[in-house]
């Protein structure tokens, strides 16, 4: 799994500020131009990992990010889609894993070929540890293939 700074993402050091101070989390952002339009695409989850993130909450966020995506983009034909990541979401990038710290996940670990399953208790540049049954244990990025939430 590739470890990409959030920052490195354009516009997402722009959006997060506002995202983060509505109370939610900015977990991806997406600005594909097309032929007539630019098609922007946002992941949004909530601060809790115990809250779920509803219809009025992105189309609160929408209202706030869509106007500070077009002024920074200096265009208004857009189209923005903003979802939350889902109960069946990927973990895409290992920057995400900082994001939900204190959610439960599954790693397919390929030192073992097989799920590993924890709470996320801490992540770095390298590696994210897990907590279960009352042990940690530390995956380096490099050896992790792929990354899922628990289904609730």
């Amino acid at each position: 799994m590739e470890y990409i700074d959030l920052n490195t993402i354009p516009h997402y050091s722009d959006c997060e500020p506002l995202v983060r101070s509505m109370g939610y989390v900015l977990v991806d952002l997406k600005i594909i131009p097309q032929k007539t339009t630019v098609k922007i695409s946002a992941v949004i989850a909530s601060k809790d990992p115990a809250a779920t993130i509803g219809v009025e909450d992105c189309s609160k966020v929408h209202r706030a990010l869509l106007p500070r995506l077009e002024a920074l983009l200096g265009r208004d034909d857009t189209y923005m889609e903003l979802t939350s990541p889902g109960t069946d979401r990927n973990i895409k990038n290992a920057a995400e894993f900082a994001l939900f710290e204190g959610t439960e996940i599954r790693i397919w670990d390929k030192n073992i070929s097989d799920w590993a399953e924890g709470t996320i208790a801490a992540s770095d540049k390298d590696s994210v540890t897990l907590k279960s049954g009352g042990e940690s244990k530390t995956y380096k990025y490099e050896d992790i293939a792929k990354a899922k939430f628990l289904r609730s």
